[in-house]
């Protein structure tokens, strides 16, 4: 028997899971608390990540679940799901206004998405968990798909720890890895917009068990047997280049718009690093440059790391399929999914993910 990935939903102020209620927690280790903080419907969505989705009431529960449960590819049938096409909530056109120019500044990638897929069909999962990744389900010119995409915004995680936008987390990539393991199950298409600087580092990071999390979702994309969709839209850096689908883990298509960059690291931190290979090279020789030249040493890099990360760069050694108008996304992943269906998807195996 194949194994599942349920779905988890709570309704908020009556679901509640726990271990322990509160009244056993106070006999075993004296703490005084309530089922609502142990275990309520915020608890589960926004600090343990147990559950996926939130509901309000038991109705808008129920409504949830016909939604989840309509979008299941056909078995035994090798084909994806569609239902007619429905124009997005936004404009194509208003794409070239919400992403910024230079890429550096924040923006609300649900404003991007809403511009692609069709309109109310957007349904988030683990939304108020490791939110710099936003997870949903929605539709595309009909199809079903799962999308996994970066946010750049700058978040507080449920404990009240700021996260920059761009940057995978624990809880981020963990939220990540369990809804590519359900679009799997489901057969439901995926697609993955790029917007990602690499996984945090660092001494919390690495003790929360960063290298763990990252590998289960690394794990997960690889495996992955429905067809993968990548659009790169802005920074594309390092091991988040891997999580997030890049060429390397067999997308159907990976496009990218031209305000994508691709490369191991973000230009200044590139260009400081190799300057500083260059210096010491030098030094070892003998041949210490002065304040000025070094800054002239670290310009010249700068500037050669910044063209060898432009999409156009990308494109014309093929990691890249094409560069498109951001307009066209839509079209695109849309003709993608129905040359895809006339393929038949193989049995997923995702193997031992370690917890």
């Amino acid at each position: 028997m194949e194994p599942t990935y349920p779905s988890s939903l709570i309704v908020d102020k009556t679901g509640s899971i726990f271990l322990a209620g509160s009244y056993l927690v106070k006999a075993a280790i004296g703490e005084e608390t309530d089922n609502e903080t142990l275990g309520g419907a915020t608890t589960h969505n926004s600090i343990s990540g147990v559950t996926d989705y939130k509901m309000k009431d038991d109705p808008t529960c129920l409504d949830t679940i016909k939604k989840l449960v309509g979008q299941f590819g056909k078995d035994p049938e090798a084909g994806f799901d569609r239902v007619p096409s429905i124009p997005p909530l936004r404009k194509p056109n208003d794409l070239l206004g919400l992403f910024p120019e230079n890429g550096l500044k924040p923006y609300d990638m649900t404003q991007i998405m809403e511009c692609i897929v069709d309109q109310g069909s957007l349904l988030y999962y683990k939304e108020h968990y490791g939110k710099s990744i936003v997870c949903a389900y929605a539709r595309i010119d009909g199809w079903a798909v799962g999308i996994v995409a970066n946010d750049r915004k700058v978040f507080k995680s449920g404990k009240g720890e700021m996260q920059m936008g761009g940057v995978i987390y624990s809880d981020s990539a963990d939220k990540a890895t369990r809804f590519i393991l359900n679009c799997n199950q489901k057969k439901i298409p995926l697609v993955f917009i790029q917007d990602v600087t690499g996984f945090m580092v660092g001494t919390r990071s690495e003790h929360g068990g960063i290298i763990k999390d990252g590998a289960k979702m690394v794990n997960a994309v690889s495996n992955s047997t429905v067809p993968k969709f990548t659009i790169v839209v802005g920074n594309s850096y390092g091991a988040g280049n891997y999580a997030m689908c890049g060429k390397a883990y067999d997308p159907r298509l990976i496009v990218a718009w031209p305000t994508a960059k691709i490369a191991v690291m973000g230009g200044a931190q590139a260009a400081k690093v190799l300057t500083q290979i260059q210096v010491a090279s030098l030094k070892s020789k003998g041949e210490a440059p002065n304040d000025e030249e070094e800054k002239a040493l670290f310009e010249k890099i700068s500037q050669r790391y910044d063209k060898q990360t432009s999409a156009y760069y990308a494109a014309s050694r093929l990691w890249v399929d094409a560069i498109i108008d951001p307009r066209d996304t839509r079209s695109w992943i849309s003709t993608g999914i129905e040359a895809a269906n006339h393929a038949p998807v193989q049995k997923f195996n995702v193997g031992v993910i370690q917890t």
